[in-house]
């Protein structure tokens, strides 16, 4: 069976700025995969080839195994569930509303949510733990809790590839740990999930596999422990780590700057 996702040879860039270099990879169903890497490393770039956004210069993008361009923007919709870095929203709408939009590649222009909208939209809520703030406008809310409203946004279009960049960035420590929590079960369901994270100990605790990017090249891919060699935390990152353990493999702490 082919990959979900796939790269082959993929170049990408902004004004003669090469983000892509050549990069190849696989994104397999049922997992989830960390892209990591230093800023400008590649990794925003990445997702938005995969959903057709950013030009290619060179090679291919596959969504189960056809280019994008033989996808139609609906399908590819229904597809790919996206959440952006940086998301934000200060617009004086409910969070609830907000979520809902999740629900738009499912519905018909201007048509009523069904009642199986209206259960996505609640559970997607829930699991995000943004039920008991469903109601309040978005612009009244904390950068967390906009943040988990725009994760039940992605949720809620229970598409088969999820894409997340940076999206544990506004979030508190336990809700951190949720978030990549709803990551695994995503795949757990058997949803590609690819998500960008700076934070290499939650990369190496809750990830399949992580893919590290460095100056627009992949420069290593495979299980936590081995992409993040002691060896590629120096030459691509800088830094030296502290491994520690309370129950299985050993999260990836950075622990001083070389």
């Amino acid at each position: 069976m082919s990959a979900a996702l796939s790269f082959d040879a993929v170049k990408a860039g902004y004004r003669g700025r090469m983000a892509l270099d050549g990069v190849t990879a696989e994104f397999a169903r049922g997992a989830v995969t960390g892209l990591v890497g230093p800023n400008g490393a590649g990794k925003t770039t990445l997702l938005r080839a995969a959903l057709g956004i950013v030009p290619l210069s060179g090679g291919a993008v596959r969504i189960d195994g056809r280019v994008i361009a033989e996808w139609s923007r609906e399908a590819l919709a229904r597809t790919i569930a996206y959440l952006p870095q940086g998301a934000d929203a200060h617009w004086p709408l409910a969070a609830r509303k907000l979520a809902a939009l999740g629900r738009l590649p499912h519905r018909a222009a201007f048509a009523s949510l069904s009642a199986s909208d209206e259960k996505a939209i609640d559970d997607a809520l829930g699991r995000c733990d943004a039920l008991a703030f469903a109601d309040r406008r978005i612009d009244e809310l904390s950068s967390g809790e906009r943040a988990r409203v725009l994760l039940a946004r992605a949720l809620a279009t229970q598409s088969p590839i999820l894409l997340a960049d940076e999206p544990a960035a506004h979030l508190d420590p336990s809700h951190q740990l949720r978030l990549m929590e709803l990551l695994r079960e995503e795949a757990g369901r058997g949803a590609t999930v690819v998500v960008t994270l700076h934070d290499l100990a939650l990369a190496s605790r809750y990830c399949d596999s992580v893919m590290v990017l460095d100056r627009g090249r992949l420069v290593r891919a495979g299980a936590p422990q081995d992409a993040l060699s002691a060896a590629v935390l120096h030459d691509v990152f800088g830094v030296e780590a502290w491994n520690a353990s309370l129950a299985g493999p050993p999260p990836i702490v950075p622990w001083r700057r070389l």
